[in-house]
C-alpha cells in the first residue's frame, strides 16, 4: 500500500516519549490515521497530549515519523502522519533460541525486539520439554502484539521474523542455511573462553546468528551439531543464567561488538 507521506517537520518532541506504531492499513490515503485502541489511552493518559501536539510514530516495517494530533477524546485520537523518507534498517544480529518455559518466552518476546533482532527461529533441544510447544504465546496473535510493544519501546519499526522448528536436528541440517545465508554464527556455551562481544567484532562486517541453548545447556550432540554448521562457541563468563537474562545480556554484547 502507498502511502501519501509529507516532508517530516522539525517540531519540538518529549525525548521521553515512546514510539506510536501503526499499521500500513491505519493510514489513509491523506496521511491520517484514527486510533482507538491503547495506543490513544496511551496519548491522552500518559503523553498529555493534546491538539496540536506532535508525537513520534512509526509505520510498521517502514518509516519513521512525526504525527499531529488532530483531535482527542476518551477513546479515541486522530493523527496526522508526516513520514520520513528512509526506511530504519533491519537489525544486525537473529536469534536461534531453544524454546524456553510459556511464562519465559512470553517474557523474551518484547525484550529481543526492543534491544534488536532480524528473525527470531526458535527450536526442540533434548532439554527443551515437548508441551512447551503447545503454549498459546508460540501463535502469531500472542507474540505479534508483545513484539511491537518492544518496538515501541525501542522506536523501531521493523518486525523481526519468526520461525518455530520442532526438529532440532532437521533445523541445522537442512533449513538454517536458508533462514541464515551468510554472517558469523555463534552458540552461547558458559564454558567458552572467546567472549561474545569479541567474536562479534572479529567477524567484521555481516549479519551475526547467536544461538542460545535451555537453561540446562546445549548437550554434547547439540553443541557438536552446531560446531559441525558453523557455530563458535562463544560466552560472558561461567556463571548459568536464566534464558531471557542470557539472552538479553549476550545480544547487548554482541550489538555493541558488531559496532567496533
Amino acid at each position: 500500500m502507498l502511502i501519501k507521506c509529507r516532508e517530516r517537520s522539525s517540531h519540538s518532541l518529549d525525548p521521553r516519549m515512546n514510539l506510536i506504531l501503526l499499521e500500513p492499513h491505519e493510514v489513509g490515503a491523506s496521511g491520517e490515521a484514527v486510533l482507538s485502541d491503547a495506543r490513544a489511552a496511551h496519548l491522552r493518559n500518559v503523553l498529555k497530549s493534546a491538539p496540536g501536539s506532535h508525537v513520534r510514530i512509526g509505520l510498521l516495517d517502514g518509516p519513521r515519523g512525526v504525527g499531529t494530533v488532530l483531535s482527542i477524546g476518551d477513546g479515541t485520537a486522530a493523527l496526522r502522519c508526516a513520514f520520513e523518507t528512509s526506511v530504519p534498517s533491519r537489525p544486525g544480529v537473529d536469534l536461534l533460541l531453544a524454546l524456553p518455559r510459556p511464562k519465559v518466552i512470553r517474557r523474551i518476546w518484547a525484550q529481543v525486539a526492543a534491544i534488536g533482532v532480524g528473525q527470531i527461529i526458535l527450536t526442540h533441544a533434548e532439554r527443551v520439554e515437548r508441551n512447551y510447544f503447545d503454549t498459546h504465546w508460540l501463535a502469531p496473535e500472542s507474540y505479534r502484539p508483545r513484539l511491537i510493544e518492544g518496538l515501541q519501546q525501542a522506536r523501531d519499526t521493523r518486525l523481526p521474523a519468526v520461525s518455530i522448528h520442532r526438529r532440532f536436528k532437521v533445523l541445522i541440517e537442512d533449513q538454517l542455511d536458508g533462514l541464515f545465508k551468510d554472517g558469523r554464527r555463534l552458540a552461547a556455551d558458559p564454558a567458552a573462553e572467546k567472549p561474545a562481544g569479541a567474536a562479534a567484532r572479529e567477524g567484521g562486517e555481516g549479519r551475526v546468528l547467536l544461538a542460545v541453548g535451555p537453561e540446562g545447556g546445549w548437550n554434547d550432540f547439540e553443541r557438536g551439531l552446531l560446531a559441525a554448521h558453523g557455530f563458535q562457541p562463544v560466552g560472558m563468563g561461567p556463571r548459568t543464567l536464566r534464558t531471557d537474562t542470557a539472552c538479553i545480556a549476550l545480544l547487548a554484547l554482541v550489538h555493541e561488538g558488531m559496532k567496533g
